[in-house]
């Protein structure tokens, strides 16, 4: 928040601390964006590539996704039926039309194995990011910070984040926000929710006094050495000047979706695509549905344009959709990918088409999946369980290898019958396209766990 005051009022330690930060994961001001250039001058692991982690949460069916084996008998092959792609031989489920016309631009794995069967958020948070969010590793060595936009590296979005009338996130099962033992400074920001969070990025300034730049950033100097700071800015107007630009519009604009071409927005829009007062008020989670449906595609289009202007790692999640048990809380597997895999399918279509014409592909690394997939046979119910044994990936541009299918699933879509790929594969993958590796182990005081986590594993050899 940017708030200056009139004149003679003074100012709290509060209202001190909001312009310091800006409410942004810890954007300092103009001495933190000339120390981070130092950094980037002596030569930095950080490569120009942002991760877009769409977070399935709840277990997406791999039968149903991108490995439909409609050669299987009944209740073990696709609910939803298959659709060819434009991969010769290769069919995905029959909610995803979109997904299969552009499956030339974009890889799935069909042997991935998350290890368990168990509701968590394992690829994001879990043992193989030693309990931090995967963003804030990253952020450990590329800095809380882009050295020229201001944003924050690290960013987690839920649906709050775009619709305020949403449900809350899901975070009985795992905590998105959390660092382990890195500390709260590696954070992810999330503008979720219209609290504190969002209000901390609007600007209470007259129009007259936003006009006057030089008289704008002597003020902000003023209130430091007011605060008695015991560092004075270093008089560097470059990057006062670029603290004043990130304060002005660069950070808030970013999360503004107004700012969007309203033709753009109407392309990645997903509550069209369902009948959101068809959804079946039978299930106890048919709002989670709603809100899903609702609010996906905008959150692609905000992580498209956040990732635009330099954040490294942005965390997607919707709520609890995808525990397909067909119980009192959850759909059938055929309805529910109803709900949740058309708005699917139409988000990251719109995403991935969005993200090539703007030319950004090589740039931008979209990972989907989630935390395990579902069971080979369908429960009499009509519905998929837990199952740790695969589950499906999907990956698009970050200067990877697409185009293709990687591994094979046995007979019943249970476990690799070739090439098993595992989480820290895929952590190891996200890496490589984030940083070098070899200058990550070269850094002084980069913490064992964040070294582990970014060069313990192999990265995904036919994608590299």
């Amino acid at each position: 928040m940017l708030h200056l005051t009139e004149p003679g009022r003074g100012w709290s330690r509060r209202e001190f601390l909001s312009i310091g930060s800006l409410a942004l994961g810890g954007l300092a001001l103009p001495d933190l964006l000339q120390a981070q250039a130092a950094l980037r001058a002596e030569g930095s692991p950080v490569k120009d590539c942002s991760v877009v982690f769409l977070f399935m949460h709840g277990g997406p069916p791999q039968t149903e996704l991108f490995d439909p084996k409609m050669d299987a008998p009944d209740g073990v092959r696709s609910a939803t039926g298959e659709i060819k792609t434009t991969l010769p031989g290769v069919t995905f489920g029959g909610t995803f039309p979109k997904l299969a016309r552009l499956a030339h631009k974009f890889s799935v794995v069909r042997s991935f194995v998350t290890g368990d069967g168990n509701h968590d958020i394992k690829p994001i948070v879990g043992r193989e990011t030693a309990g931090a969010n995967l963003g804030s590793i990253y952020a450990r060595v590329a800095g809380t910070t882009h050295p020229q936009s201001g944003l924050p590296r690290n960013v987690a979005l839920y649906p709050q984040a775009v619709l305020p009338d949403t449900q809350p996130a899901t975070m009985q099962f795992g905590k998105f926000g959390s660092t382990g033992e890195l500390g709260s400074a590696y954070a992810p920001f999330e503008p979720s929710g219209g609290g504190s969070m969002k209000q901390d990025m609007e600007m209470a300034l007259p129009r007259e006094r936003l006009m006057d730049r030089r008289s704008l950033l002597n003020n902000l100097d003023q209130i430091r050495f007011a605060m008695e700071a015991p560092d004075a800015l270093v008089g560097v107007d470059r990057y006062r000047t670029q603290a004043f630009d990130t304060i002005l519009g660069g950070a808030a604009e970013a999360f503004d979706l107004s700012r969007e071409d309203p033709r753009t927005l109407a392309r990645y829009d997903t509550e069209p695509v369902i009948r959101i007062d068809r959804i079946s008020q039978k299930w106890n989670n048919h709002k989670n549905y709603a809100d899903h449906a609702r609010s996906l595609g905008k959150l692609m289009l905000l992580a498209r344009r956040l990732c635009e202007r330099g954040c490294g790692f942005v965390t997607v999640t919707t709520n609890f959709v995808w525990d397909m048990h067909a119980d009192v809380n959850n759909a059938t597997v055929a309805e529910g990918m109803g709900y949740v895999g058309t708005p699917f399918d139409h988000a990251v279509s719109a995403f991935i088409q969005d993200v090539e014409q703007r030319g950004l592909s090589e740039r931008i690394l979209l990972v989907c999946c989630g935390e395990m997939g579902r069971t080979p046979r369908i429960n009499p119910r009509g519905g998929r369980d837990h199952w740790g044994g695969l589950a499906p990936l999907m990956l698009h541009g970050g200067g990877l290898k697409m185009g293709q299918v990687v591994g094979q699933s046995n007979r019943d879509a249970g476990e690799p019958s070739s090439n098993p790929v595992t989480i820290g594969n895929l952590i190891a993958t996200v890496m490589h396209v984030l940083l070098d590796a070899g200058q990550v182990r070269a850094t002084a005081g980069v913490p064992r766990s964040v070294a582990s986590a970014i060069t313990g594993h192999a990265p995904i050899a036919e994608l590299i």
